[in-house]
């Protein structure tokens, strides 16, 4: 197909010598080339595939129970003011927070587990489901009044309310990173429900404890920083839900007193959970875990109130902590070849449909686990902290209430959407352009009425052709006004004939005096 020769905006041609007044064509403000055009159009399809790279055109009600992102709509479902008034929650896979929520307030709850989606169901009377089959119609669409899945479990994420400070998330306002605990219960059974929560919450301080904590002192020459860097925007925070951004003037929250450096620790588990599975606290400070986080430690919280900042907090309980640290590190990088077989004997023993099942070592690891800390507790751990679990014959029962403990869970993203790589160069990322998608359908069309539609594009590309020549070869930019009184002159229009003519008569009495002429139409 061949290209049609179009001058480029102001600014791109030399100019020439000889002054000329301005016509409608320099005066637009909003015109652009085809090629111009074309790149904007794939830049926006590109940036939309960015923020939703997955495809949104099946609900995942059908696929039963999964771990899936969720959202609550509290458009459809708002949460009362008092936080004790009844309230009917529900969740949303992605397709539907699209297809059938794209307009509403959204709070992203990310990855829960064992949950079915809720749209479509009595929990959202007020917007059908746009994305499953009707059972009563057999078409697409309408689906409303199903009953919800029984084995949903809602926690306080669903009101937009997050951590153990109950806070009503607002990005605008939210800094610092959250932590998504890895539940070992609902909140019906006294756990969280993977909650999301923050570090100073998890240590039991308020959320502005370092704003009434005085400066940190200047640091002893060679001593490492222990404190998080002010946030100058170049840093991206790493765990979720989506962090604000932090203006120039703002500073991200320093890690209280107590609680790990983000890249020390790949999870936790919180005092709610622990609190409701107290088994699990001998396994504190063993490997795999590292040592407690205690839940409004007295000690810290004194040294808080004398303005002792984290750089300068040498008890002999953080020193404890510090050396014991070490030592499971140094553990880590010395282990031998027996330890590595001795792992290699605890590795989860499957049957044939892939079911985890219970170990039968000569003994039970957890008896020769140390007592439990006392007092409320948050575990951290490692990423290999499962295949430090007991599971004999004792143990296994009690562990396997949790296969999350068992196993990294899989959660499910829906496919990617269809990508444009297969398509011609050009084409947008993740899905085909504009013009590809024309392609495709004029291939679908009848061989007549295509051949039919192909001569009269030839018919007027030669026209617009012409058309457009002469501003190629002067440099002037085509504006908006000059494609409408063109069309309107070929569709014969006559107020359209008689208005471009009174403006081509008027732009030639103008140009008279610069000595220089412009075709106008063809």
């Amino acid at each position: 197909m061949e290209d049609i020769p179009l001058a480029p905006v102001h600014g791109d041609a030399a100019q020439p010598d000889i002054a000329r007044p301005q016509n409608n064509s320099q005066q637009s403000t909003d015109s652009q080339t085809a090629a111009e055009y074309i790149n904007d159009q794939l830049q926006l399809e590109a940036d939309a595939r960015e923020a939703l790279p997955y495809t949104f055109d099946t609900c995942t009600q059908p696929l039963g129970s999964l771990r899936q992102i969720l959202f609550s709509c509290l458009t459809c479902n708002p949460p009362p003011s008092d936080p004790e008034s009844p309230y009917s929650p529900a969740g949303v896979c992605y397709s539907c927070s699209i297809a059938c929520h794209g307009e509403h307030t959204l709070v992203e709850l990310f990855n829960k587990r064992n949950f079915v989606c809720d749209c479509g169901t009595t929990r959202i009377p007020s917007t059908p489901c746009t994305l499953r089959i009707n059972d009563r119609t057999g078409t697409k669409g309408n689906v409303k009044g199903e009953p919800p899945a029984a084995t949903n479990h809602y926690n306080q994420n669903f009101h937009n309310r997050f951590c153990g400070c109950r806070c009503d998330y607002d990005a605008t306002k939210e800094r610092g990173t959250m932590y998504q605990c890895l539940g070992l219960g609902t909140a019906a059974d006294g756990g969280c429900g993977e909650d999301w929560w923050h570090p100073e919450c998890i240590v039991g301080l308020e959320r502005d404890w370092y704003r009434k904590t005085p400066r940190e002192p200047a640091q002893a020459e060679g001593e490492p920083r222990k404190s998080n860097p002010p946030a100058n925007g170049d840093e991206q925070s790493s765990s979720h839900p989506p962090e604000a951004r932090t203006t120039a003037d703002e500073e991200e929250p320093p890690v209280p007193p107590g609680f790990p450096q983000e890249d020390d620790f790949d999870g936790f588990i919180c005092y709610q959970c622990v609190e409701a599975n107290p088994w699990i606290k001998r396994y504190a400070n063993t490997e795999g875990f590292l040592p407690p986080v205690f839940v409004g430690d007295k000690t810290l919280q004194k040294e808080q109130a004398k303005g002792m900042s984290l750089a300068d907090h040498d008890t002999s309980d953080s020193k404890a902590t510090g050396e014991m640290s070490s030592e499971i590190k140094a553990l880590k990088r010395k282990m031998t070849d027996d330890d590595d077989q001795t792992t290699s004997t605890q590795k989860k023993i499957r049957s044939e449909n892939g079911e985890v099942k219970a170990e039968d070592p000569s003994s039970c690891r957890y008896e020769s686990l140390p007592p439990a800390p006392t007092g409320m507790i948050s575990l951290l751990f490692e990423s290999s902290f499962r295949e430090r679990l007991c599971r004999c014959a004792n143990c296994f029962p009690t562990l396997s209430k949790h296969p999350q403990l068992l196993e990294e869970e899989a959660s499910y993203e829906p496919p990617l959407s269809q990508s444009g790589d297969d398509g011609p160069a050009g084409s947008s990322i993740g899905t085909a352009s504009l013009y590809d998608r024309g392609e495709r359908a004029l291939s679908n069309v009848d061989r007549v009425r295509a051949i039919e539609g192909v001569m009269v594009y030839n018919h007027l590309k030669d026209k617009v052709k012409t058309f457009l020549q002469p501003f190629a070869e002067n440099g002037k930019a085509v504006s908006a006004e000059d494609i409408k009184e063109y069309f309107e002159k070929l569709r014969g229009d006559s107020e359209g004939v008689k208005a471009a003519g009174a403006a081509a008569a008027d732009s030639d009495d103008r140009d008279e005096g610069s000595n220089r002429r412009e075709q106008s139409g063809y």
